[in-house]
């Protein structure tokens, strides 16, 4: 054997290895297969139709249409030998159970927002478990709970809610296509975060299935595991079936508005003094600002543009007196606002059609959601010197691309404690930072390029930004603040990454992964490693 291995040339002995490692997943997936139905030999061919290989003509597009970030979705990217479609939670324990028999990574999706694709994509030979079944939703206005599970949408949940009442409401997610389950791993905030708290912080009880194939609830999973699935990222410890939540009260009518500003008309001014008032307003307020670039109606020049958003919980005879005493810089005046329902405001601040039913519609996008991208996140704890914001203003200038987002925080954030849930990012940020850079899917061949614009943002921002570490919301998954190793990754390289989405309670995370899935089963390149293997 040794001979032949010299005879061998380089090229040919890498087309060897290639071919030799598509025969075994080739086996490997047919092995998986036949596990997967010598399970469900009753019914055999009912759950056939809930598979989807790459001979199947079905395959393609069942697994681009939830690819929220086509970067993602591209000739040289990894696919998965099988995508399962469970019906029931008995196709989701043999799923797992096949997958660990076979040497088959599974990678959980519910809305296919993961930022840096983690829900569906893999190096290794790997399954795809797509929740899109798991979809209904139970809404007891009563007791002011819901069941809903993992694969709906939040368009659905809020839909269904507001079928039984317009003053109930939920603390979700602003994009109507996210999917319940991801969100949840991750805490979740939402436009009424700083009223109630994050959506994690309003589940009450949870459907799982871990690695043994059992079905928990949170009396027989335990307080620790209940806590580390409420914000503790997706893919670690189980797949969740479905969440109970306690839904919230609002008010029959709402005020939104939306006011832009350039920097001709003060814009840097603005924003510089929306840093000092915006995380002490009332906890009936939602404030955001969005920065970008346009052409100059003036001189046709580019120049920056802020958009001040907000929602406020009350009528807009309230909010005018309270923003000119607390905030009177912007001017805002009536005709800049508008009433409305809660459920409708999710329609007006999402850009959506006008019209509540567009929330059932899962393959709606609009246009700049259409394209690649690549999100940064950051945590500010001290308002930005004015300077700071000329130097972003000329990174702007050199991508047209390129967005940031500012979410005011305080309010119910400011009360609940650090280690409530994984989530640590409470009391102490007045706001957070998301930047954005966009492409058009024909330019992904140059991709790298938007990429490195985005990190030298990023770098630029770091002495005004949180420290020790620099903090960063998991939700907004990026890869570049670190990933495990491949095949067992060590506690030590994990923290890298792991004390910036998590802080201290990554250590708790660990512990609670070292309990219930000793071996890692449930990887990824950022998942909670467990301190064993």
């Amino acid at each position: 054997m040794k001979s032949l291995h010299y005879s061998v040339s380089p090229f040919l002995f890498v087309v060897l290895i290639f071919s030799l490692s598509w025969a075994t997943s080739a086996n490997t997936h047919e092995d998986f297969l036949h596990c997967l139905s010598s399970l469900h030999s009753k019914d055999s061919s009912s759950i056939s139709k809930l598979i989807y290989t790459q001979r199947n003509s079905s395959y393609s597009s069942v697994l681009e249409s939830r690819i929220h970030n086509p970067r993602f979705y591209t000739p040289t990217i990894p696919k998965p030998l099988v995508i399962v479609t469970p019906l029931h939670a008995s196709h989701v324990q043999s799923t797992i159970h096949c997958s660990r028999k076979h040497g088959l990574q599974i990678r959980i999706r519910s809305g296919g927002h993961d930022f840096d694709g983690l829900s569906y994509v893999s190096e290794v030979p790997y399954v795809i478990v797509d929740m899109i079944n798991f979809r209904s939703v139970d809404v007891d206005v009563k007791n002011r709970v819901a069941w809903v599970q993992s694969g709906a949408i939040f368009g659905e949940l809020y839909y269904r809610i507001a079928e039984k009442s317009r003053t109930i409401a939920f603390p979700g997610s602003l994009c109507h296509t996210v999917g319940i389950g991801g969100y949840f791993s991750g805490g979740g905030y939402g436009t009424l975060f700083r009223k109630y708290g994050l959506g994690a912080d309003n589940i009450i009880d949870a459907q799982l299935i871990d690695v043994n194939g059992r079905v928990l609830d949170r009396k027989s999973m335990g307080e620790d595991l209940f806590w580390a699935i409420r914000g503790g990222g997706g893919g670690s410890f189980g797949i969740v079936l479905a969440w109970k939540i306690e839904l919230v009260p609002v008010p029959a009518t709402v005020t939104v508005f939306s006011v832009s500003r350039t920097l001709e008309q003060n814009a840097t001014k603005l924003i510089h003094r929306w840093q000092y008032v915006a995380h002490n307003f009332p906890d009936d307020i939602y404030s955001s600002i969005t920065i970008s670039t346009m052409n100059s109606s003036q001189d046709g020049k580019r120049t920056v543009v802020a958009t001040f958003s907000s929602l406020f919980l009350g009528r807009v005879n309230e909010l005018i007196p309270l923003m000119q005493e607390r905030f009177p810089e912007l001017g805002l005046v009536k005709e800049d606002c508008f009433e409305m329902s809660w459920i409708e405001s999710i329609v007006a601040m999402g850009l959506l059609p006008n019209h509540t039913d567009i929330l059932l519609d899962r393959s709606y996008r609009l246009p700049f959601l259409k394209l690649s991208f690549k999100t940064k996140s950051d945590y500010v704890k001290k308002p930005l010197p004015e300077i700071a914001f000329l130097g972003i203003w000329s990174q702007l200038f050199e991508e047209e691309g390129g967005s940031l987002n500012f979410v005011a925080y305080g309010g119910k954030m400011d009360e609940i404690s650090e280690t409530a849930t994984p989530f640590p990012h409470r009391i102490g940020n007045l706001y957070k930072i998301s930047y954005n850079v966009r492409w058009p899917v024909e330019d992904n061949i140059n991709s790298q390029r938007y990429i490195s614009w985005i990190r030298n943002l990023y770098s630029y921002m770091g002495s005004f930004v949180s420290k020790s570490p620099r903090e960063s919301y998991i939700n907004y998954r990026d890869l570049d603040i670190g990933m495990n190793n491949d095949g067992n990754t060590s506690y030590v390289h994990a923290s890298v990454w792991g004390r910036k989405y998590f802080k201290k309670n990554f250590d708790r995370l660990v512990y609670v992964k070292t309990m219930v899935d000793p071996e890692n089963f449930f990887k990824h390149e950022q998942s909670i490693p467990s301190r064993f293997p």
